[in-house]
């Protein structure tokens, strides 16, 4: 039988509160006896003698760490679902990685380097004899091992042919991973609704993904083609890698299927049957891994977009203060270029890219009031044609258009030069949300040409695509710099015909249609409906508007579109030891990588940076920011239609750097003039909270590898307003004594706080209750309150709002974020605090490099604005916590706790319970190498 969770400081791990209806106690019972064997028989190759001792490969001598939260073991059977949803039980390592992640938030202050694995695990190479939990040789095959861990359940792969050593990490993904495999072709073919039912949510992640990612399957094969024919030998082996890995993955269905030991979540969707074993669980094929990559790229690695909006606040700053004016407000709100802005290349050195053009040429902004967004959904039938599901598309299609709000994963990194050891130390991860199961998994894979521990994605997992190889270990965060521009398409002959090069030229038309029944996991009524996408030459139609009295359809091109497999080259050199020998080597691979990303190295000599991406070659006068006619004088240099290739900037050209003193990464700015598509890249970002403590670690020097956790988990659970923002708002705030007691009291509750270092974290381990409970509370509150009340009354209703649009206010840690929902522990990438910041200091008299173009607060006086503040906090003050904290389908309304806690989104039958809240990489990496090849 599954184990049961141990009620230990962790008790918040236990299952949430509700149980599914499905869930009845007699039909447990029932089905528990009928299921319990079949479990029994799928562990039965458990063989503790096989002795593997730690490999001879590996040059990290033991300083290397990894953490993947909750567990590595995805899949459970229907007992295991039934018994998890009643009792609150738990598979074997399913969240066995959660506790010690969790712990970290009230541990990392005594933290030693002898410590770390109390809250990492090992990442040795290899598993030591008296470690091993089971050997299994997949579907009989002599050429591969999987061994797991007794500790985690981490499957360590390894073969002595290629076919064989990618068979057995297809067999090992499909082992852990198998439904959630599942759900995200689905999920990538915009099929979901039609596999796992109509929730709401349901619909709006297919429609979200598949907007932007609309192919057929002659698409999904087009790139598996062009992606292989591009890359000679490397892209051979690829495509058998992927053959061989598609081979054990399938191997598994059929084992399972046959042994009855798959996924529960097959019952409870209703494509397999508990009793007769009726039913059938699809093959993979090699188009659904391409699939799969749409959806992890435009999740994590799809910079740019949101040109429409722009425009539209462009136009609204010219409304307001002309044109001239207007302009000069809406750059010095954009912040290109930032003086002020923290960056990971922090030498001096620039890396122009899509920065403004001195006379901006084929401009295509829309008249005012004249943009409508292109629909998606079409023939809602049923459950498809309620509130709930018009709410999911809007939600839907407002993250899916957004400018870029895709950010996530940190990364600090240290030359040996600062390092107690003299060799670099690296604590860095992918912010990837919380799920479960979780869309990363871990491996060890040891075969010809392979060599690499870490984390891939789900179904993806034929290469480790952040990890560590035998010396040396890589990582990435999101990048955004902008690959997708928007451009307007002259309507002819009617709505879905558009001018190409003088040419009056058929929009291509794509849908799917999709409909769902209610099932056992998912009792959503009946219901049905067609998504519907008109593609063009210049990507799909996303906006539609007038242009100087033409009619026109905005469009999105990305470099990456058509094109997500072609990163798969560059995984595959980071896997190969005869490659990557040192960080040029590194810098080459990631080249070969498309998606958006900063990608840093760390060996036990060197460091490395390396920004990734197709970066197009604009044509000249071409301003990134704004949409632009689709005429041949505009397109990007060299653009073929028919491939959406392009000529792209080269590799120098990206920022990139070795043996910086340090690097800091948290979705900043990536180096000076390297103009990036997200807002907010101003004086205060997130990344200040690692560069002022990595900053302050290496001028003292001896950084050892606790010191750097340390600084990353206090940068966790720093409030940024309360750190970078607050002080000079007290400032103002004490200018002239506070008489108002309501004030006084919110103050000192406030400037406390600030004293105490301003972070939000609970009194003690398990508490559930924050120390500073009410200053974090009066923020909270303060925050919309006094953001408003600074900008609005200057800028206007409608340009405020344009603004908002472009860069959201907060970014709490109880906010909504994006893609990954509430509860998702990543909080405040995106927000007002480089304005409040910029604004005061300047009402105070103090040098602003990039000032806003004028002051707002108190219309610049400091009296005005005191009054604006100390009237703002009152209201604040008076706010209960159930006004501020107003619960969800988590939250009782005023728990503040809770509403800020981290949630492991359900993606399956297994609940897990919440845990206190942390700004920090899902999966992390702790990284010190003691030697090289």
């Amino acid at each position: 039988m599954p184990r049961r969770t141990p009620r230990t400081a962790l008790d918040r791990l236990r299952t949430p509160r509700r149980t599914p209806k499905f869930l009845k106690a007699a039909s447990i019972c029932v089905l528990i006896a009928g299921l319990l064997s079949p479990t029994a028989a799928a562990t039965a190759e458990a063989a503790a003698s096989t002795s593997e001792a730690t490999a001879s490969n590996d040059y990290c001598g033991g300083r290397c760490s990894d953490i993947l939260p909750p567990g590595e073991n995805g899949n459970a059977t229907l007992a295991q679902i039934l018994l998890n949803q009643a009792f609150g039980t738990q598979p074997n390592h399913a969240e066995d990685q959660l506790g010690p992640y969790a712990n970290l938030a009230t541990g990392y202050s005594s933290l030693t380097d002898a410590k770390i694995n109390s809250f990492f695990n090992d990442a040795s190479f290899g598993v030591p004899s008296d470690q091993v939990a089971s050997t299994e040789k997949p579907a009989g095959r002599g050429d591969v091992t999987i061994v797991r861990d007794k500790k985690t359940g981490v499957p360590h792969i390894t073969g002595t042919t290629r076919y064989g050593t990618e068979f057995g990490a297809g067999y090992a993904a499909a082992e852990d991973r198998l439904w959630l495999m599942d759900v995200f072709r689905h999920v990538g073919r915009g099929q979901l609704t039609s596999f796992a039912g109509g929730a709401a949510a349901n619909q709006g992640l297919e429609q979200e993904f598949w907007r932007n990612a609309p192919y057929t399957e002659a698409d999904l094969q087009a790139q598996i083609d062009n992606a292989v024919a591009a890359a000679g030998d490397r892209g051979k082996q690829a495509l058998a890698d992927v053959n061989a890995y598609l081979a054990g993955v399938n191997a598994y269905i059929d084992a399972s299927d046959s042994g009855r030991y798959f996924p529960g979540e097959y019952v409870l969707t209703g494509h397999k049957d508990s009793i007769t074993n009726a039913g059938t669980i699809e093959h993979f094929k090699v188009t659904d891994l391409v699939a799969l990559a749409s959806v992890i790229g435009a999740l994590f690695g799809s910079g740019g977009g949101g040109e429409v909006n722009n425009a539209i606040s462009l136009l609204a700053a010219q409304s307001k203060y002309g044109v001239e004016e207007g302009t000069r407000v809406w750059e010095s709100f954009r912040e290109r270029n930032d003086p002020e802005a923290v960056l990971t290349v922090h030498n001096g050195e620039s890396f122009p890219y899509a920065t403004k053009p001195a006379s901006p040429q084929g401009e295509a902004l829309p008249e005012a009031g004249s943009v409508t967004q292109e629909p998606l959904v079409y023939d809602r039938t049923g459950s498809a044609a309620t509130s709930s599901a018009a709410r999911a598309s809007k939600t839907a299609a407002t993250t899916a258009l957004t400018s870029a709000r895709r950010g996530m994963s940190n990364a600090l990194v240290v030359s040996g030069k600062y390092t107690a050891s003299g060799h670099p130390i690296a604590v860095f991860g992918p912010q990837t949300g919380y799920f479960a199961p979780q869309l990363l998994m871990l491996q060890e894979i040891q075969g010809p040409g392979i060599s690499a521990r870490g984390a891939s994605f789900a179904g993806l997992s034929m290469y480790v695509e952040l990890g560590r190889g035998q010396d040396y270990s890589w990582s990435a965060t999101t990048s955004g710099q902008d690959i997708i521009d928007t451009y307007a398409v002259e309507l002819c002959q009617d709505d879905y015909h558009y001018l190409y090069h003088g040419t009056c030229t058929a929009m291509d038309k794509v849908e799917q249609k999709n409909s769902w029944s209610p099932t056992t996991a998912d009792s959503t009524p009946a219901g049905s409906y067609t998504m519907r996408v008109w593609r063009t030459k210049y990507g799909p139609v996303e906006y539609r508007a007038t242009v100087g009295g033409k009619k026109v359809a905005y469009t999105t091109l990305r470099s990456s579109y058509l094109h997500e497999a072609d990163s798969i080259i560059g995984f595959q050199m980071l896997n190969d030891p005869d490659y990557v020998k040192g960080p040029k080597d590194f810098q080459s691979a990631v080249q070969h990588i498309n998606y958006t990303f900063n990608w840093f190295y760390a060996d036990s000599q060197h460091t490395a940076y390396y920004n990734s991406g197709d970066n197009p070659v604009r044509a000249s006068g071409v301003d990134a920011e704004f949409p632009v006619w689709a005429q041949a004088a505009y397109e990007w240099r060299n653009w073929d239609p028919a491939t959406n290739t392009a000529d792209y900037t080269a590799p120098s050209q990206h920022p990139n750097s070795i043996d910086q003193d340090y690097y800091i990464s948290w979705n900043n700015k990536q180096a000076k003039d390297y103009t990036a598509a997200p807002w907010g890249e101003g004086s205060v970002h997130r990344g200040n909270l690692l560069e002022d403590r990595v900053r302050k670690l290496v001028a003292a020097g001896g950084v050892t590898r606790s010191s750097l956790v340390k600084a990353m988990a206090d940068a966790a659970l720093a409030d940024l307003r309360a750190e970078d923002v607050l002080p000079r708002l007290l400032k103002v705030v004490g200018s002239s004594p506070v008489t108002d007691p309501t004030a006084a009291a919110a103050v000192g509750k406030l400037q406390a706080w600030v004293s105490a270092g301003a972070r939000r974290t609970e009194t003690s381990a398990g508490s559930k209750t924050y120390a500073d409970a009410d200053a974090i509370r009066i923020l909270d509150a303060w925050w919309p309150l006094l953001v408003k009340a600074e900008f609005q009354p200057g800028l206007g209703s409608d340009l405020y709002t344009a603004f908002g649009n472009n860069l959201p206010i907060d970014e709490s840690p109880s906010a909504a974020h994006g893609p990954t929902g509430s509860h998702a522990g990543s909080s405040f990438q995106y927000g007002w605090w480089s304005y409040v910041d910029k604004d005061i200091r300047a009402v105070l008299g103090e040098p602003v490099q990039g000032p806003l173009a004028q002051k707002y607060c108190g219309g610049g006086s400091l009296s005005a604005c005191r009054d604006v503040l100390i009237s703002t906090l009152k209201q604040a003050a008076g706010m209960t916590a159930s006004q501020v904290y107003p619960g969800d389908d988590q939250c009782s309304a005023g728990d503040q706790w809770c509403a800020d806690s981290i949630v492991q989104r359900t993606l399956g039958g297994i609940k897990h319970g919440r845990i206190s809240w942390q700004n920090r990489p899902t999966f992390q990496q702790v990284v010190e190498y003691t030697s090289h090849r």
